[in-house]
Protein backbone atom coordinates (compact mmCIF):
# COMPACT_ATOMS: atom_id res chain seq x y z
CA UNK A 1 0.00 0.00 0.00
CA UNK A 2 1.60 3.15 -0.80
CA UNK A 3 2.24 5.62 2.14
CA UNK A 4 0.93 9.02 0.19
CA UNK A 5 -1.62 7.97 -2.55
CA UNK A 6 -2.70 11.08 -4.68
CA UNK A 7 -5.95 11.62 -5.87
CA UNK A 8 -7.05 10.73 -9.37
CA UNK A 9 -10.07 12.68 -9.79
CA UNK A 10 -12.10 9.73 -10.34
CA UNK A 11 -15.23 9.42 -8.65
CA UNK A 12 -16.31 5.58 -7.22
CA UNK A 13 -19.91 5.07 -6.42
CA UNK A 14 -21.97 2.18 -4.08
CA UNK A 15 -25.48 1.20 -5.00
CA UNK A 16 -28.64 2.76 -3.05
CA UNK A 17 -29.22 -0.19 -1.05
CA UNK A 18 -25.27 -0.77 0.30
CA UNK A 19 -24.26 0.12 3.59
CA UNK A 20 -20.63 0.45 4.51
CA UNK A 21 -19.74 -0.40 7.63
CA UNK A 22 -16.68 -0.21 10.01
CA UNK A 23 -16.33 -0.49 13.49
CA UNK A 24 -12.98 0.90 15.79
CA UNK A 25 -11.47 0.76 18.96
CA UNK A 26 -11.71 4.51 21.39
CA UNK A 27 -8.60 5.34 19.11
CA UNK A 28 -10.09 5.28 16.01
CA UNK A 29 -8.52 1.74 14.59
CA UNK A 30 -10.38 -0.19 12.36
CA UNK A 31 -12.08 -3.74 14.08
CA UNK A 32 -13.72 -4.45 11.81
CA UNK A 33 -14.60 -3.52 8.41
CA UNK A 34 -17.15 -4.68 6.05
CA UNK A 35 -17.22 -5.88 2.24
CA UNK A 36 -18.52 -3.12 1.01
CA UNK A 37 -16.20 -0.53 2.66
CA UNK A 38 -12.85 -2.74 1.58
CA UNK A 39 -14.43 -2.57 -1.77
CA UNK A 40 -14.70 1.26 -2.08
CA UNK A 41 -11.43 2.03 0.20
CA UNK A 42 -9.72 -0.41 -2.30
CA UNK A 43 -7.97 -2.60 0.78
CA UNK A 44 -8.19 -6.13 2.02
CA UNK A 45 -9.21 -7.29 5.58
CA UNK A 46 -5.23 -7.37 6.74
CA UNK A 47 -4.60 -4.00 5.29
CA UNK A 48 -7.25 -2.16 6.96
CA UNK A 49 -7.63 -3.86 10.05
CA UNK A 50 -5.60 -2.52 13.29
CA UNK A 51 -5.04 0.84 11.05
CA UNK A 52 -6.43 3.73 11.69
CA UNK A 53 -9.96 4.53 9.99
CA UNK A 54 -7.84 7.95 8.75
CA UNK A 55 -6.30 5.96 6.49
CA UNK A 56 -9.22 6.98 4.00
CA UNK A 57 -8.78 10.60 4.55
CA UNK A 58 -9.16 12.27 1.65
CA UNK A 59 -7.52 16.17 1.61
CA UNK A 60 -10.25 17.33 0.35
CA UNK A 61 -11.86 17.38 3.56
CA UNK A 62 -11.18 19.71 6.37
CA UNK A 63 -9.56 19.00 9.43
CA UNK A 64 -11.75 21.17 11.45
CA UNK A 65 -14.85 18.90 10.78
CA UNK A 66 -13.00 15.49 11.62
CA UNK A 67 -12.59 17.56 14.84
CA UNK A 68 -15.42 18.43 15.63
CA UNK A 69 -16.77 15.01 14.76
CA UNK A 70 -14.27 13.23 17.29
CA UNK A 71 -15.35 16.11 20.42
CA UNK A 72 -18.84 14.91 19.54
CA UNK A 73 -18.83 11.13 19.40
CA UNK A 74 -15.81 11.62 22.11
CA UNK A 75 -18.69 13.24 24.50
CA UNK A 76 -21.14 10.16 23.99
CA UNK A 77 -23.11 11.87 20.88
CA UNK A 78 -24.22 11.06 17.79
CA UNK A 79 -22.81 12.93 14.64
CA UNK A 80 -24.49 12.88 10.72
CA UNK A 81 -22.01 13.76 8.16
CA UNK A 82 -21.26 14.32 4.21
CA UNK A 83 -17.70 13.24 4.14
CA UNK A 84 -15.39 12.32 0.98
CA UNK A 85 -12.81 9.15 1.29
CA UNK A 86 -9.84 8.64 -0.33
CA UNK A 87 -9.45 5.11 -1.32
CA UNK A 88 -5.76 3.40 -1.79
CA UNK A 89 -5.78 3.56 -5.31
CA UNK A 90 -6.21 7.23 -5.86
CA UNK A 91 -10.56 6.99 -6.23
CA UNK A 92 -12.62 9.13 -4.19
CA UNK A 93 -16.02 8.24 -3.50
CA UNK A 94 -18.45 10.28 -0.60
CA UNK A 95 -20.69 9.24 1.61
CA UNK A 96 -23.24 10.26 4.45
CA UNK A 97 -21.96 8.62 7.60
CA UNK A 98 -23.97 8.45 10.85
CA UNK A 99 -20.98 7.67 13.49
CA UNK A 100 -21.57 6.34 17.14
CA UNK A 101 -20.46 5.44 20.35
CA UNK A 102 -20.23 2.20 21.73
CA UNK A 103 -20.30 1.76 25.17
CA UNK A 104 -20.06 -1.08 27.86
CA UNK A 105 -22.56 -1.90 30.57
CA UNK A 106 -20.82 0.76 32.80
CA UNK A 107 -21.41 3.61 29.75
CA UNK A 108 -18.01 3.49 29.04
CA UNK A 109 -16.97 4.33 25.47
CA UNK A 110 -14.94 1.30 23.72
CA UNK A 111 -15.14 2.06 20.36
CA UNK A 112 -17.42 3.79 17.71
CA UNK A 113 -19.43 2.28 14.79
CA UNK A 114 -20.31 3.77 11.43
CA UNK A 115 -22.74 3.03 8.79
CA UNK A 116 -22.47 5.45 5.67
CA UNK A 117 -25.03 5.64 3.04
CA UNK A 118 -25.24 7.25 -0.50
CA UNK A 119 -25.14 10.90 0.19
CA UNK A 120 -27.88 12.83 -1.42
CA UNK A 121 -26.08 14.50 -4.57
CA UNK A 122 -27.15 18.31 -4.00
CA UNK A 123 -26.04 17.70 -0.02
CA UNK A 124 -22.97 16.41 -1.20
CA UNK A 125 -22.82 19.97 -3.69
CA UNK A 126 -23.34 21.73 -0.38
CA UNK A 127 -20.61 20.30 1.67
CA UNK A 128 -17.89 20.78 -1.06
CA UNK A 129 -18.60 23.99 -0.90
CA UNK A 130 -18.70 24.25 2.80
CA UNK A 131 -15.60 22.43 3.07
CA UNK A 132 -14.40 24.58 -0.07
CA UNK A 133 -14.42 27.61 2.20
CA UNK A 134 -13.20 25.99 5.12
CA UNK A 135 -10.12 24.13 3.73
CA UNK A 136 -9.06 27.50 2.20
CA UNK A 137 -9.15 28.68 5.86
CA UNK A 138 -7.34 26.25 6.83
CA UNK A 139 -4.19 26.15 4.66
CA UNK A 140 -3.65 29.50 6.21
CA UNK A 141 -2.62 27.50 9.55
CA UNK A 142 -0.52 24.69 7.60
CA UNK A 143 -1.34 21.08 8.02
CA UNK A 144 -1.20 20.66 11.92
CA UNK A 145 -3.21 20.67 14.78
CA UNK A 146 -3.14 24.47 14.32
CA UNK A 147 -4.96 23.88 10.66
CA UNK A 148 -7.84 21.84 12.47
CA UNK A 149 -8.78 24.01 15.10
CA UNK A 150 -8.72 27.14 12.83
CA UNK A 151 -11.28 25.01 10.76
CA UNK A 152 -13.23 24.13 13.26
CA UNK A 153 -13.65 27.53 15.01
CA UNK A 154 -14.40 28.67 10.98
CA UNK A 155 -17.47 26.13 10.84
CA UNK A 156 -18.70 27.30 13.96
CA UNK A 157 -18.66 30.93 13.06
CA UNK A 158 -20.50 30.24 10.04
CA UNK A 159 -22.86 28.41 11.88
CA UNK A 160 -23.22 31.11 14.37
CA UNK A 161 -23.62 33.46 11.54
CA UNK A 162 -26.30 31.35 9.67
CA UNK A 163 -28.13 31.03 13.45
CA UNK A 164 -28.26 27.30 12.99
CA UNK A 165 -26.59 24.18 14.67
CA UNK A 166 -24.44 21.95 13.03
CA UNK A 167 -27.12 18.98 12.69
CA UNK A 168 -29.75 21.42 11.47
CA UNK A 169 -27.12 22.50 8.76
CA UNK A 170 -26.90 18.65 7.81
CA UNK A 171 -29.96 17.60 7.51
CA UNK A 172 -31.02 21.55 5.81
CA UNK A 173 -28.83 19.61 3.10
CA UNK A 174 -30.21 16.73 3.16
CA UNK A 175 -33.42 15.15 1.17
CA UNK A 176 -34.24 13.15 4.06
CA UNK A 177 -34.27 10.09 2.22
CA UNK A 178 -30.78 9.15 3.69
CA UNK A 179 -32.55 8.77 7.22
Amino acid sequence: MPSLVRPTGVERTFAEDEIIVTKTDPQGRLTYANDVFLRMSALTEAEALGQPHSLIRHPDKPRGVFRLMWQTIARGEEMFAYVVNLATDGAHYWVFAHVTPTVDQSGRIVGYHSNRRVPDRGGVLAAQQLYRRISAEEASCGHGPEAALHGQTVLEDLLAESGTTYDELIWSITDGANA
